[in-house]
């Protein structure tokens, strides 16, 4: 049996093919999938799972370079705000415009994980970075700028 938290196989398979910028998005229930983006729907029940135990498992997997969500999340959802901030803390956040979630940002994803959340302003979008510390350890090469701040 495999060890670690996530026991999934085809969240396990989404994670393993995520390269250096692609697009995870962790949606509520309600969310519109696009056709030909990868889904994997993990949904039971109202709430069943939730996002908290979603992202906090995925961020145990998972290399989060940035961290986007709704412009709206923190005036309408605060609870989860606070929540993607402690899970992802130290890691870039941005907002966007929730229509561009819904719409662009989802076109654009590699994948899509569905939860059984109920959670307005519920959808995450985690863009994929890499292992700094093991990228740039090989002798005799230099660490850009741009990534001496992340290290």
């Amino acid at each position: 049996m495999k060890r670690g938290a996530i026991l999934n196989k085809e969240l396990n398979e989404v994670i393993a093919s995520m390269g250096h910028g692609d697009w995870l998005i962790v949606c509520d229930a309600g969310f519109p999938i696009p056709e030909g983006v990868r889904r994997v729907d993990l949904a039971v029940k109202q709430d069943l799972p939730d996002l908290e135990t979603v992202l906090s498992l995925i961020a145990g997997d998972f290399i989060a370079e940035k961290v986007y969500f709704a412009e709206q999340l923190a005036e309408f959802n605060s609870p989860l705000h606070t929540k993607i901030k402690h899970i992802f803390d130290g890691v870039e956040m941005a907002t966007m415009p929730h229509e561009q979630i819904l719409s662009e940002a989802a076109k654009q994803a590699k994948a899509i994980v569905r939860t059984g959340a109920f959670d307005p302003w519920g959808n995450v979008i985690l863009q994929s970075g890499v292992d700094l510390p093991n990228w740039f350890n090989k002798p005799g090469v230099v660490v850009p700028d741009y990534y001496k701040d992340k290290l």
